[in-house]
């Protein structure tokens, strides 16, 4: 009964583009159509349900969705394909307007798949399923699990800053979050399957609480709390909304870890006015000092965007030189796109594309140069690396608790286990090498 049940079982496989918000959302809607009787097989296995999670916050994202519709129905030409996300969201009817397309999801809408779903019929015409994004109040508890030795914890959700470029509160909506006493339950439900390490992502974390009257340094000192949780690491975070206090606790802590991504967007104040961010870089600059004077071997990623209109050179070339001079250890890099409905598409100054390609090599160049330099200063000295099941065959890879990717001789036994290593030297992809016979047990 049982084989008869299991050749009856439709197949689903899931894309997932963006952040890691997306992939702790695609993965706690893989679970829910588990139990909903679907077998979950790799994407090149032809599945009969193909779910795509979009993001939207590059044009770049928006192009790469038609290019994995294509590649599904490539799999199996009679799959039916749903596509979710932010970009569902902002461009339902383009979505629907993609050969192949059965079904459309918006921001609320996913949680329910299933139902829409039905009995995965393709469709003649793509059926769209979204609310308003006004109307999306309600917060969806999420997490990955399974597909790496670190699990992305959805913490927040949503955002009320409305940068000036961003259309993710067009996407997302309005900022909510768990209450603390649920997400502990979720770690210790991690724990429990054996997952070592926690990463703690939203839309706009450190804005934890506003909704609950809790706030995000609460949140991590009941997490510190949690038994068997190895480490708790902050996947981004506003300079705004890391307070002393928070780097003081993470300084203290022997669970959080010593890594920071920090969005700075530009190291211009007038751009950042513009921008409409909530900060100076004077204070970007007192919170990396501080970091730093706690925890030396800190890793301090930063977002930034060339090619922001009114960029001129002279703008441009202050934040190349404001970053440079910063202690940080490296950069993500997004070139400014036009993003409908969003003020910043009406500013003058728009700057050209070459120049916005220029700009963007310019920072990658240097952010290339920071992460030589921070790694270079730690060869030599051993850390606690957990090593992931990602290998190429010959070799598998790891990380530090400050974010030093790490790789060794593959060895099946060292996957989901922290183990301190030598860090021995560099290759040329930027990966700090070690061995099995560094390795110190």
């Amino acid at each position: 009964m049982n084989d008869i049940r299991t050749l009856m079982q439709k197949t689903v496989s899931f894309y997932t583009l963006g952040c890691k918000l997306n992939f702790s959302e695609t993965s706690t809607i893989g679970r829910n159509l588990v139990e909903e009787g679907y077998q979950k097989v790799p994407f090149h296995k032809g599945a009969d349900v193909y779910v795509i999670n979009t993001c939207s916050v590059t044009d770049h994202a928006d192009k790469k969705c038609k290019k994995i519709v294509k590649e599904a129905l490539r799999q199996n030409v009679n799959a039916f394909i749903v596509v979710i996300g932010c970009y569902a969201q902002l461009k339902p009817k383009e979505i629907a307007g993609i050969e192949g397309v059965d079904l459309v999801l918006g921001a609320a809408e996913k949680f329910n798949i299933a139902r829409f779903i039905g009995d995965g019929t393709k469709k003649e015409i793509a059926e769209i399923k979204e609310g308003k994004i006004k109307e999306v109040i309600d917060y969806h508890s999420s997490y990955s699990i399974g597909d790496r030795t670190r699990t992305f914890l959805k913490v927040q959700d949503g955002c009320d800053y409305f940068c000036s470029f961003c259309t993710i509160p067009l996407a997302r909506g309005k900022s909510r979050s768990d209450t603390i006493s649920n997400v502990i339950i979720q770690a210790q439900e991690i724990v429990e399957q054996g997952i070592k390490e926690i990463v703690l992502t939203g839309v706009n974390t450190g804005d934890f609480g506003q909704n609950t009257d809790e706030d995000f340094y609460q949140l991590l000192q009941a997490l510190e709390m949690i038994e068997g949780l190895e480490r708790l690491r902050i996947s981004s975070i506003e300079p705004n909304l890391l307070s002393d206090e928070i780097i003081e606790l993470a300084a203290a802590s022997k669970k959080i870890v010593p890594h920071f991504h920090i969005p700075l967007q530009s190291g211009s104040d007038d751009l950042l006015k513009s921008m409409r961010r909530k900060y100076e870089t004077q204070l970007f600059t007192s919170r990396v000092n501080k970091i730093k004077k706690l925890m030396p071997d800190a890793c301090i990623g930063v977002d930034v965007i060339v090619g922001y209109p009114g960029e001129t050179q002279e703008l441009f070339l202050e934040t190349y030189q404001y970053l440079n001079q910063l202690d940080i250890s490296y950069l993500h890099v997004f070139t400014y796109s036009e993003r409908e409905n969003t003020s910043a598409i009406k500013l003058p100054g728009k700057v050209s594309l070459n120049l916005r390609s220029e700009r963007s090599k310019m920072l990658h160049i240097l952010s290339e140069k920071k992460k030589r330099f921070y790694y270079e200063q730690h060869i030599g000295k051993t850390y606690p690396v957990l090593w992931e099941a990602e290998n190429d065959g010959e070799m598998m890879f790891g990380f530090t608790p400050n974010y030093i990717k790490v790789k060794t001789h593959y060895e099946p036994s060292l996957v989901n286990e922290i183990i301190p290593a030598l860090l021995t030297g560099l290759d040329a992809d930027l990966i700090v090498k070690t061995s099995l016979n560094s390795l110190v047990y």
